[in-house]
């Protein structure tokens, strides 16, 4: 990043929420516990939504975040039989201190044997990773402050040095919120809610000439009485697509092979798949009608089986900012309220 703010006096901003998601990784995948319930360990970063900024003025440096995180885990009961499930941060704001951190645990496939695994978790994996997370505000500052402000050296004045000399705690006076506006899936609309500013590259076919957009993530793990094969099939099949979608769909008879295009609701979700585990993931590139041409986000839908039920673990990348809430919205709706009155496959809130 290029600096020419002479004296450091005016307001600088980084955004660093694509560089959280690599440090998130680097400090976390791995992070482990074992006892004779069995052993847990984080497997990856699911998910990492919302704001990081690094700011500079007058020679001081504060980080405004707000994040929203998720973790996939993995590990093995007592008797060798495998789980997995996620974690949850609702919030890890610049303004939070260790013991504010809050998490949400899910186990999927969870049965009464798993209950050792869920404590195992909450006493001995959870104050791990809390650890981590409580580092992240002043390695975030530690790692993006000489980048947005000029070195000592090349500052003449003595108000704005010595604001250098005593770096901020990294804690701003006030919060920063996120939001959002639009509305996605099948139909216009509109809301409001977190967005997640980042730089990075959209999700295209192409390499070149593409219009590119600030991105951002999206994470839902909406819940169906059915199991995976019958859900994989639901979202696959043309017949079954056009009862939940109310139209007739555009893609290969099913099952649809990698690669091979599609298109709903008339053409406003159109799209490729590009890999198919039957009953367990559907990965495509995915885009509304109206987004710039060339833009596709990837939509990753992991099927989940349970005992009764199965969890549709759901994440988008490449998502343009301001079409959080509407994407969201109406997946809800048009996907997943829309599959659960067709098919009777659980309760529809």
């Amino acid at each position: 990043m290029v600096v020419n703010n002479p004296n450091n006096w005016h307001w600088v901003d980084k955004n660093c929420l694509e560089w959280s998601r690599g440090y998130f990784a680097s400090k976390t995948n791995g992070l482990s516990a074992s006892n004779d319930n069995g052993n847990i360990a984080v497997s990856a970063v699911s998910s990492v939504e919302g704001d990081c900024d690094v700011s500079q003025r007058k020679g001081k440096v504060i980080s405004l975040f707000d994040l929203k995180l998720v973790f996939a885990i993995a590990g093995f009961t007592a008797e060798d039989d495998e789980v997995s499930g996620s974690i949850t941060v609702p919030e890890l704001a610049y303004d939070s201190d260790a013991d504010d951190i809050q998490f949400e645990v899910s186990i999927y496939n969870e049965t009464a044997e798993h209950e050792g695994i869920r404590q195992l978790i909450k006493k001995e994996l959870l104050p791990k990773l809390r650890e981590k997370l409580a580092q992240f505000g002043s390695d975030l500052i530690t790692e993006h402050s000489s980048d947005i402000q000029l070195s000592q050296d090349q500052v003449s004045s003595e108000f704005t040095k010595a604001n250098q000399t005593s770096k901020s705690t990294g804690k701003a006076t006030g919060k920063t919120g996120s939001s959002g506006s639009g509305a996605a899936g099948a139909g216009s609309g509109s809301g409001s809610g977190s967005t997640s500013a980042s730089a990075s590259k959209p999700q295209t076919e192409t390499k070149s000439s593409v219009p590119k957009y600030n991105t951002s993530t999206l994470h839902l793990e909406p819940e169906f009485n059915t199991s995976a094969e019958q859900l994989y099939i639901t979202l696959l099949d043309q017949a079954r697509i056009a009862a939940w979608s109310r139209a007739a769909p555009n893609l290969e008879p099913f099952p649809p092979s990698e690669g091979s295009d599609f298109s709903l609701f008339g053409g406003s979700i159109s799209g490729k798949f590009t890999k198919l585990v039957p009953n367990e993931r559907i990965t495509q590139l995915w885009r509304l009608s109206d987004w710039k041409d060339g833009h596709y986000a990837q939509l990753d839908i992991q099927l989940k089986q349970g005992s009764g039920e199965t969890k549709m673990v759901v994440k988008w990348t490449g998502i343009p900012i301001g079409e959080e809430d509407r994407v969201r919205n109406n997946f809800e709706d048009y996907y997943v309220r829309s599959i659960k009155i067709t098919f009777g496959f659980g309760a529809v809130l």
